[in-house]
């Protein structure tokens, strides 16, 4: 187990380092994706199932396709056909997809139970995370939601300002 927790690490921090070094953003929104993944594998392998099953709905699913549409919405650069060809190049989702596969199959082996064994880490419930977002964590979350909102409405005006620019 310690071994696919090294792994999972090693896939989470390779992944991030690819976010940031990406040029073009749809890449590193690929590359974050994967990056997400292995923080819920890692968060599986230390009992917090929930946690790591709010982590893929919330942050790899919501939050990424908010990233898509401002993406989307700035439409900085070239034309949609010639960036789409770009997109479906295998060098672009070729990275991204070896990572994530590494991760979906540490979590298929997480998840299928190996013995009757009991585990040595009390998991996460549905009510523990309520109690921590809406108890003492609530500005944290609210402080947080604030920000994405701030974000996509300055994204929404530097997209605006370049397009009039044209």
């Amino acid at each position: 187990m310690h071994a696919l927790a090294l792994l999972a690490a090693s896939v989470t921090v390779i992944g991030a380092t690819m976010v940031i070094t990406r040029k073009v953003a749809v890449h590193a929104v690929l590359y974050l994706v994967a990056t997400m993944l292995g923080l819920a594998a890692l968060l599986v392998m230390l009992g917090g199932s929930f946690a790591a099953m709010l982590e893929i709905i919330i942050y790899a699913g919501a939050i990424m396709v908010l990233f898509v549409f401002v993406i989307m919405m700035l439409n900085l650069g070239q034309p949609d056909s010639a960036r789409e060809k770009e997109w479906l190049r295998p060098h672009v989702w070729l990275g991204p997809g070896v990572l994530a596969a590494i991760i979906c199959a540490e979590l298929l082996y997480c998840i299928v139970p190996l013995s009757d064994s009991v585990p040595s880490v009390v998991p996460i419930t549905a009510h523990d995370v309520g109690l921590s977002l809406f108890g003492r964590y609530v500005l944290m979350v609210e402080l947080a939601s604030f920000l994405l909102l701030a974000g996509l409405v300055a994204a929404f005006h530097i997209g605006r300002n370049r397009v009039e620019d044209r």
